[in-house]
């Protein structure tokens, strides 16, 4: 880290592009800028390209090639799982989610609610995990889908997707996860998570903005909500972002490679941070389950004083609160909330989410800033 440049500890936003990953985009965004869809040499290059990344996505998910289907993102393969399976289901009229999914999830299902559709919310618990009893009370015969996240985007903590697929598979009903940030940093196979649909996001995991994947499971009642040609099974019509998506194959090849090793790495900086941070801030506090979550993600809430505020007071340190700001002020995380932390502790959560470059001088330095940042704070 130079002064000039903070120490990023905010990969669950987003992540740089690898340079390998960079390298394998290079020469499908100069030379090799065919139509997949054309017949001509040029367009075979770009197809067999695409289907080489699609390949290396369904290497890392664990299953079959033709069961991946390219998206812009993790939004538009969420948007494509919740929408397309209601619209394929439209014989049963309740969806069942949780209450921390992220916007991607939350916002699309927030809109069958408004056109009819009943959307029931599991609670979490003191930990950060949706309530597996709750789901079962639930789930019935007349649900269409089941979508809960593999794993919380604030908190890291990982949910029991694989218990909410044998409820929901015993009702004959869909279950999605959205795994935008587990992919790339534990294993994410899909047969032994017993899921139906899965969503990725690349740039959680070190490939372009703009590029992601939806796994289907051969068979699996869906229809796109975007209409054109057939592009992507017909679920995902344009003309395919050759680039971005051999970027993503590439980043998938990578993260499948190293991932124990890389995974293992991070856990130490992470639990070395909060050891830091435990040791010098009377009070503070860990959000989430302690073992049960991301090997990168630590969430902290520090006592009397808003997350905001510290980060403010530590401007070497790039990392996020999870909190919304308003013209009337603050208020805290709707996760933080919802597992029954109270709204004037709540507010002082912070997010801190390590990534392939972190050193361990970054941990030190980091903690150091933001202990720091604390102190100033109560006493100004």
């Amino acid at each position: 880290m130079t002064a000039e440049t903070p120490i990023y500890l905010d990969h669950n936003a987003t992540t740089p592009i690898l340079p390998e990953v960079v390298d394998a985009m290079l020469p499908y965004l100069r030379e090799h800028f065919g139509n997949p869809a054309s017949g001509h040499g040029f367009g075979r290059w770009a197809h067999d390209a695409v289907e080489r990344a699609r390949g290396q996505v369904a290497t890392l998910l664990g299953c079959d090639d033709d069961e991946v289907v390219f998206t812009s993102g993790g939004t538009e393969a969420n948007n494509l799982a919740i929408r397309g399976v209601v619209e394929a289901r439209d014989d049963r009229r309740n969806v069942i989610t949780t209450a921390i999914e992220h916007p991607a999830t939350e916002q699309p299902c927030a809109w069958l609610e408004r056109h009819g559709m009943r959307v029931t919310r599991i609670g979490v618990d003191v930990d950060g995990r949706a309530r597996v009893e709750d789901a079962r009370a639930a789930i019935d015969a007349a649900t269409a889908l089941v979508t809960v996240m593999h794993s919380n985007n604030e908190t890291g903590v990982l949910q029991p997707v694989v218990d909410f697929a044998v409820l929901a598979h015993a009702v004959g009903a869909i279950l999605h996860t959205d795994a935008a940030q587990s992919a790339g940093k534990v294993p994410l196979k899909v047969r032994e998570l017993g899921v139906d649909l899965l969503s990725v996001a690349g740039h959680k995991l070190y490939a372009p903005k703009g590029v992601g994947a939806l796994y289907v499971r051969r068979g699996t009642p869906i229809a796109p909500f975007v209409l054109g040609a057939g592009h992507e099974r017909g679920l995902r019509p344009g003309t395919e972002n050759v680039a971005a998506i051999v970027g993503l194959g590439q980043a998938c090849e990578i993260a499948g490679s190293d991932m124990e090793t890389v995974a293992a790495r991070m856990a130490a900086l992470r639990d070395d941070l909060w050891q830091r941070l435990a040791a010098a801030v009377p009070g503070v506090m860990l959000n989430g389950h302690r073992t049960l979550r991301l090997p990168n993600t630590l969430n902290v809430r520090f006592p009397r004083v808003s997350g905001n505020t510290i980060l403010a007071g530590a401007p070497t340190i790039a990392a996020s609160t999870g909190s919304a700001c308003h013209a009337g002020g603050e208020s805290a995380s709707a996760v933080i909330l919802a597992m029954g932390v109270a709204a004037d502790e709540a507010i002082g959560s912070v997010r801190l989410t390590l990534g392939r470059g972190t050193t361990a001088a970054d941990i030190v330095v980091a903690a150091s800033a933001l202990v720091r940042s604390w102190r100033g704070a109560l006493r100004s």
